[in-house]
């Protein structure tokens, strides 16, 4: 959960700032002889911390000991591979993960990285012994699955009986299911054959980052450092799109599989891959010779197979029947449709609304006049409002957040003018972000719907909302509650030399934002106007749930002055929140979340077949009371539009994606509110259209 944030004043302040800062300190690689590249890596990222950090910490003996926890954890969190002996020979170093910064020293990483790859190898070598013979399922025995409070084993022996156990555990799960017990443990071997094979993939770099972001995120847990790979999946991320052939592989023992054809991209423009198809050698236009990337990690295969676009890329694919063929593909931008806005229509009582779904708020990273979240949301309301839409949902629930200009120019969509969010950062103080075009592209009924991972841009735009009582909110007791702007920095643009190739990037909290009101969303989050009770809602889920979240404050509020659009607006909040009240649907919804939060508590478990039996049977029998929350069914139907409806003769992907969107919608009990809240908006009217007509 992110938010970006490009202000152009700001931020080329504090790069200038920086650079000279790092310039003067000689960040050369010919510093650095041994453990050259990660010593390089710990000076520049403590540096850039220390000079970019909202709220830079003291890295000292306090911070070495979270840091210490923190990575061990990491490393080892259920405790299967360290033994207690391990954790005490570690411990010497406690309190000295500060001077190893500070003294650019890795001893303390080479330590835990070789004992834990050691350890590795002493547990892939007792699954197979373990599984080779029948678990006896007769025995009274439990396994403890609380591994937070659970001790590190004093012996390899102790070791080997905890791994038994949970080999036990994971065979017995499918014991309903699998009638024979060889079948059974068979299931069990493959799945960890694939486990250890995704390990045995990770190098020492892939370790090093996890050391690293131990200490990163130590001073808040939105700040993180991306290697090389991380940081171009974090651009697919905020942007949607990437260049390739536009499809998803995964890795199976040592096979590279087509797992999804991207609707749009070359793969599916060809028509000559398909999901299950396997990838063997991958042969640029360049070269003479094919690469073969059997048994190659994911990455490494993915690197070779993407590329620029115009590119071509030849693949020798085994197919689903067994045969083998070359297959070449011009590469291309391939757009992510789901990471997009989407919309849909719904008529009720001869009224038509519009419903708008915003996975996140996407932007490309290197140029914000490409596609981004506002451009969408416009040309989707634009679209909407000529087919009478006269009311709009618009729906954040699990957007996590993005570029914070996006929000700005969206939220500027629904008001004259006027302050949005208030920005404070470090050196550079206060500033008020504003939208300056008085035109209003939607001036109906606005509803916004939110819940519990709604965060970061998503609770600006529906704090801004909120505060101008512009639409009415939605959704859980509260949002995430990240109220904090993250730049993301490259840093080989500090580098005077660099002999050790790409050194990633470091995503660092850099500012705090805040309501027009002057409040932060920081822990507290955006409290809906209609409390609605959802799967979340007994679930430690938010910022307040993390570790070394910065704290909440206030500042003055900004000059604004609340929307005059609406008659009867707390009539209509006052009648939703009792129609919530009342609805079957959300008490039955309650049950079940309080249900499956005391089911998130139990960590003792039966290995007596018998008892296990008899524990999946009651559960199942309790979790049917609660199918009729998947069955339930409104009386609206969702449609596209019309320009999607031309698509769908060409692109039948979209057209299922679309469909069973449409019918999750007609289940959806909230989005049912959020229509009936829009009516309820429609039939008080506006005021200003009210007067327009007496006027007349």
């Amino acid at each position: 959960m992110t938010i970006i944030r490009i202000m152009k004043r700001n931020y080329k302040i504090l790069i200038i700032g920086l650079v000279f800062a790092i310039a003067s300190c000689s960040f050369t690689t010919k510093n650095f002889e041994n453990d050259n590249k990660d010593k390089l890596l710990i000076d520049l990222i403590s540096y850039v911390l220390s000079k970019a950090h909202y709220d830079a910490k003291d890295i000292d003996d306090n911070f070495s000991k979270a840091v210490f926890n923190d990575y061990i954890n990491a490393l080892d969190p259920l405790k299967r591979y360290f033994l207690a002996s391990d954790i005490e020979e570690f411990k010497a170093y406690e309190d000295q993960i500060d001077d190893q910064v500070n003294n650019l020293e890795v001893s303390f990483f080479s330590l835990t990285h070789e004992r834990l790859v050691e350890r590795m190898k002493d547990a892939k070598a007792f699954y197979p012994e373990l599984l080779e013979k029948p678990f006896n399922f007769n025995e009274d025995e439990t396994i403890n699955t609380d591994y937070d409070n659970l001790p590190y084993a004093t012996s390899k022996e102790e070791l080997k009986d905890r791994w038994r156990k949970q080999l036990k555990f994971s065979t017995l799960s499918t014991y309903l299911e699998k009638q024979e017990d060889q079948e059974r443990r068979e299931v069990t071997r493959t799945s960890y054959q694939e486990y250890f094979d995704f390990n045995d993939d990770l190098e020492r770099k892939d370790w090093f980052s996890i050391y690293i972001n131990a200490i990163v995120e130590e001073f808040d847990p939105h700040s993180f450092y991306f290697a090389p790979s991380d940081k171009d999946r974090f651009d697919i991320q905020m942007s949607g799109k990437l260049e390739g052939i536009g499809a998803r592989l995964q890795r199976k023992s040592d096979n590279i599989k087509i797992v999804e054809i991207i609707s749009g991209g070359p793969a599916w423009r060809g028509e000559e891959i398909e999901v299950g198809d396997q990838i063997l050698k991958v042969k640029q236009e360049d070269e003479k010779e094919p690469v073969s990337i059997v048994g190659m990690r994911l990455d490494d295969a993915v690197s070779l197979i993407k590329g620029p676009k115009g590119t071509k890329v030849v693949l020798t694919v085994k197919k689903v029947d067994g045969t083998i063929e070359d297959i070449a593909i011009i590469r291309d931008v391939v757009e992510l449709e789901e990471t997009y806005a989407k919309s849909a229509i719904v008529d009720k009582d001869e009224q038509r609304f519009g419903v708008i779904n915003l996975p996140k708020f996407y932007f490309d990273m290197q140029n914000y006049k490409e596609r981004n979240a506002a451009k969408d949301v416009k040309e989707e309301i634009i679209r909407l409002k000529k087919e009478g839409m006269e009311g709009l949902v618009l729906d954040l629930r699990n957007n996590g957040g993005g570029s914070l200009q996006t929000v700005v120019d969206i939220a500027g969509m629904f008001i004259e003018e006027g302050p949005v969010v208030q920005v404070k950062t470090k050196e550079a103080g206060q500033e008020v972000l504003k939208d300056k075009d008085k035109s209003i592209l939607w001036d109906g009924p606005l509803v916004i719907l939110v819940n519990e991972l709604s965060a970061s841009a998503s609770e600006i735009l529906a704090a801004a909302m909120q505060d101008y009582k512009r639409a009415i909110i939605i959704g859980s007791k509260q949002t995430y509650g990240k109220g904090t702007v993250q730049n993301v920095m490259d840093l080989n643009r500090w580098l005077r030399q660099n002999e050790y190739g790409d050194m990633g990037a470091l995503k660092v909290t850099t500012q705090k934002f805040y309501r027009v009101n002057g409040g932060s969303t920081q822990l507290e989050g955006v409290k809906s106007d209609v409390v609605v009770v959802d799967r979340y809602s007994f679930i430690d889920i938010g910022e307040k749930d993390l570790e070394n979240p910065l704290p909440w404050d206030k500042i003055d509020s900004a000059d604004y002055t609340p929307w005059e659009g609406y008659i009867d607006f707390e009539e209509t909040i006052s009648s939703s929140k009792d129609r919530m009240a009342a609805n079957e649907q959300l008490k039955l919804i309650e049950e079940n979340a309080k249900w499956v939060s005391a089911q998130r508590e139990d960590n003792e478990f039966s290995l007596n077949y018998s008892t296990y039996k008899a524990e999946v049977e009651k559960d199942e029998a309790e979790a049917k009371k609660y199918d009729a929350i998947s069955k339930y069914k409104s009386d609206l139907t969702y449609k596209s539009l019309p320009y999607e409806e031309e698509l769908f003769v060409n692109d039948t992907i979209l057209k299922e994606k679309r469909s069973r969107w449409h019918e999750n919608l007609s289940k959806d009990v909230y989005m049912e509110e959020a229509i009936s809240v829009l009516k309820d908006l429609k039939l008080n009217n506006i005021k200003r259209s009210k007067v327009a007509n007496i006027k007349n």
